[in-house]
């Protein structure tokens, strides 16, 4: 299978298996299997593999174009994606009861809360604006239309988890966890997750071209 039919399927696959694997029922069997961590890292993996086979069935849809590459969209994509470095570095493995994505949330201090002062769902964050970043210079159809869901999927998730977390949690513990102050304060770890971004957005500036097939620096 080729062309529209072949994205379409990658799409269908990407969300069977962002949907299947994480229902209650489907999830405490995996945990119980792989174990917590092993059940993150073996999703983590999965999801990454299939993102790949999205973004490789877009590049071999066929071609509309709905507007033309200009060199100033690469600088807003190189801009945004060194914010989604930050912004992830500053948020995973940190306390956030109120996403996914946290750990040790027992430890989560709303007076203290870090960037989950700002928003509460850090990672989706990253991945509205990953979306948005890459859609700028890229105005084919396919690849308008990978973004647009996956901005999508980042904004109808942060609403889902709300309501999730609202229901987990009781409307009067997550309203005490979720009024949280914003604050800038910067901690030695903080500055070495940004060290962290720093080096990984380096990273992916690299390995871009060989793995991507396109140098954004160019």
């Amino acid at each position: 299978m080729t062309g529209w039919g072949a994205y379409f399927l990658a799409f269908l696959v990407f969300f069977l298996t962002h949907s299947i694997p994480v229902r209650p029922a489907v999830k405490s069997q995996l945990v119980g299997v792989l174990g917590p961590r092993g059940f993150t890292l073996a999703y983590s993996a999965l999801s990454i593999a299939v993102l790949a086979l999205v973004i490789v069935a877009a590049g071999r849809a066929p071609d509309v174009t709905l507007w033309h590459w200009e060199p100033w969209q690469n600088h807003v994509t190189l801009t945004v994606m060194f914010l989604v470095c930050v912004i992830a570095a500053l948020a995973l493995g940190r306390p956030n009861p109120l996403s996914f994505g946290g750990a040790q949330n027992d430890r989560f201090d709303p007076d203290h809360p870090g960037l989950i002062g700002w928003m509460r769902h850090p990672l989706l964050v990253a991945l509205f604006l990953w979306a948005f970043g890459h859609m700028v210079p890229n105005g084919n159809l396919a690849h308008v239309i990978l973004f647009v869901v996956f901005a999508g999927f980042a904004l109808l998730g942060m609403w889902i988890i709300d309501r999730r977390k609202k229901r987990i949690l009781g409307p009067d513990e997550w309203s005490r966890l979720a009024d949280t102050r914003r604050e800038i304060a910067v901690t030695p770890n903080g500055l070495i997750r940004v060290g962290i971004a720093v080096a990984f957005y380096a990273l992916l500036l690299w390995l871009h071209g060989p793995v991507i097939g396109v140098e954004p620096l160019l």
